[in-house]
């Protein structure tokens, strides 16, 4: 499945009550974060009259859902604190396909077996990634490589190669395992990347795989349960 537009959405405003403020979302299917970010600037501008600055502490993929932390105004100070709390994420593991994206926004374009492929031995590749490591992000990714985003060299065919980053996750629980497809949980540190998570989740199973759904859960003390909704809009199509 390949991504074509965003989500259309709209956010109470009611929610502006102040200039400096930490706002939690329960981002969209299919929205972009920069999406929820420009419609929080335009809600503060149409609230206070006047220009508020916005962030982010950490994107999310727009397949992605859950938790995403916007602040405004003099709370923008805060977000490098926000961004490196832990994380909590749960998704859905495809075994047996890969696709250059790691998860459903590109097509598939690698089948391998999963016929060899035990519950015993998913719950044993769980518990290895448990700890410290290396990872390497995907090439679509946001990543600056010589001053631009890894994903412009990989939408055009480029190679690059991109430099491991030390990880830590500290839990990968599987809740669910119907193969193909494994559902789990995981805590982890900042910087981690769920998607190549998945990828390295399939070579470990000596076959292929993607992520299929993934939804951040929890941000620090910040959860997905006490989030603000964005109400999303019926599609033209």
């Amino acid at each position: 499945m390949k991504i074509i537009h965003s989500a259309r959405f709209t956010i109470d405003e009611n929610i502006y009550q102040q200039e400096d403020n930490v706002l939690v979302f329960d981002k969209p299917y299919q929205c972009t974060s920069f999406d929820l970010v420009s419609k929080v600037k335009w809600g503060m501008k149409h609230r206070f009259g006047k220009k508020v600055k916005v962030g982010h502490a950490g994107t999310l993929d727009p397949l992605a859902t859950g938790v995403m932390i916007i602040c405004t105004g003099k709370c923008t100070k805060q977000i490098e604190q926000f961004q490196s709390r832990e994380k909590e994420y749960t998704g859905t593991i495809r075994l047996g396909e890969t696709t250059p994206s790691y998860d459903m926004e590109k097509e598939v374009d690698g089948r391998y077996p999963t016929e060899h492929i035990t519950e015993e031995m998913v719950r044993a590749a769980a518990a290895s990634f448990i700890g410290e490591q290396q990872q390497v992000p995907p090439q679509f990714s946001a990543i600056r490589i010589a001053g631009r985003r890894a994903f412009s060299y990989a939408r055009q065919g480029e190679d690059v190669e991109i430099t491991p980053r030390t990880i830590t996750i500290s839990e990968f629980e599987i809740t669910r395992c119907e193969l193909p497809d494994v559902d789990f949980r995981i805590v982890c540190s900042k910087g981690t990347y769920i998607r190549s998570i998945a990828r390295d989740f399939g070579l470990a199973l000596e076959s292929g795989a993607h992520l299929s759904a993934l939804r951040r859960t929890r941000v620090g003390d910040f959860r997905v349960e006490d989030a603000i909704t964005p109400t999303l809009l019926p599609t033209t199509e």
